[in-house]
Parts: C-alpha cells; sequence; structure tokens
C-alpha cells in the first residue's frame, strides 16, 4: 500500500510502463489506495503525467551533472568523451526503464514547460556530442541534433524492445550502446 505521494509516483510509473493508456483506476490500484485518494496526490491524469515527466527530466538533468557534460567537453580528451557517453546512454537505458513511457506520452511532449526544459538539456547533451564529434568519437558526417534523436529513438526501440519481450532487459544497454556507437551495418 502507498503511503506517501514517492510510493505513489512510483506505482503510477510502473503501471504507466506497462500499459501507458492505463486509466487512474489502475494507478490507484497498483498504489494500494482508492481513487479518491490518489486524486488527494494528484488533480487529474494531466497532472500526474506532468508531474511524471519533470522527474524524467529531473533524471536526465542528473545524468548531464554526474558526467559534467561541460567540463567534460572542454578537456576534449577522446578516451573521456567516449567513457562519458558510454555512461550517460547507459544510464539513460536504465531510466527509460523507469521513465519509459514519458519519451511518448502526448500530455507531456504537449506541455510548453517541459518542451523548453527539454530543450535545454538537449543543448547541454549537444554540447557533449560536439565536443565528442571535434575528438573523433562521434561521426562528423551527421548533423549534431541528429545524435541526441538517435539516442531518443534507441531508447524508444529499447524500451518497447524490452515491454514486449523480444530483447532480454540485461542485454539493452549493450545493444543500445553498440547500435549508437558503431551502427547495425557491417564494418
Amino acid at each position: 500500500m502507498a503511503t506517501d505521494r514517492d510510493d505513489v509516483l512510483r506505482a503510477a510509473q510502473r503501471v504507466l510502463n506497462a500499459d501507458p493508456a492505463a486509466p487512474m483506476s489502475a494507478v490507484a490500484e497498483a498504489a494500494g489506495i482508492s481513487r479518491a485518494t490518489l486524486h488527494r496526490h494528484v488533480d487529474s491524469r494531466e497532472s500526474l503525467l506532468v508531474e511524471l515527466g519533470t522527474r524524467s527530466l529531473d533524471r536526465w538533468e542528473r545524468r548531464l551533472d554526474d558526467v559534467d557534460v561541460e567540463a567534460l567537453a572542454a578537456e576534449a580528451a577522446p578516451a573521456s568523451l567516449r567513457a562519458a557517453l558510454e555512461t550517460l546512454v547507459l544510464g539513460y537505458v536504465d531510466d527509460s526503464d523507469a521513465f519509459g513511457f514519458a519519451l511518448t506520452d502526448q500530455v507531456i511532449l504537449a506541455n510548453a514547460e517541459l518542451v523548453e526544459r527539454t530543450q535545454a538539456l538537449a543543448g547541454r547533451e549537444a554540447v557533449l556530442f560536439a565536443a565528442a564529434q571535434r575528438a573523433g568519437v562521434l561521426r562528423t558526417d551527421l548533423p549534431l541534433r541528429w545524435l541526441g534523436h538517435a539516442v531518443y529513438g534507441l531508447l524508444v526501440a529499447a524500451r518497447e524492445a524490452v515491454r514486449i519481450g523480444d530483447v532480454a532487459r540485461r542485454d539493452v544497454g549493450h545493444l543500445v550502446l553498440s547500435s549508437l556507437l558503431t551502427g547495425v551495418g557491417t564494418p
């Protein structure tokens, strides 16, 4: 039984990752509370989704802070940049497990504040990608913003592949990372 707001939000994440269209009654049931109690924690499905979207962006920001993207980009050491990219992408894969539905939820994607924050975080991420391109870690023939879209697309694919059982959870990090860094074609 959920006893606090964080418990309710964790239950909501689990339910929405399994079924992004799940009704609020399913969220309440997973949290072990009534719908009335759920609505004391969140006003509406939309406010729940926005809060979970905010939490996913908080996690993205922490990942960028943890690798210290700006300092790393200024350092420009290829080995450090590659290691940071690997850490970052594997962290994103872990986060997509917790926040996978937030990658494609239309309420979240249409919220102006979340969109603005997403763009700011993508800009920080692009600083790292640009440094990795200059250092020869990432291809220079690809547009900078394409790299962020490629990571995003791989995370959506990873979430779906695990969700429907096409890929084992333990393998998905390596699959995303190798697809990003070496592609899917033969060398």
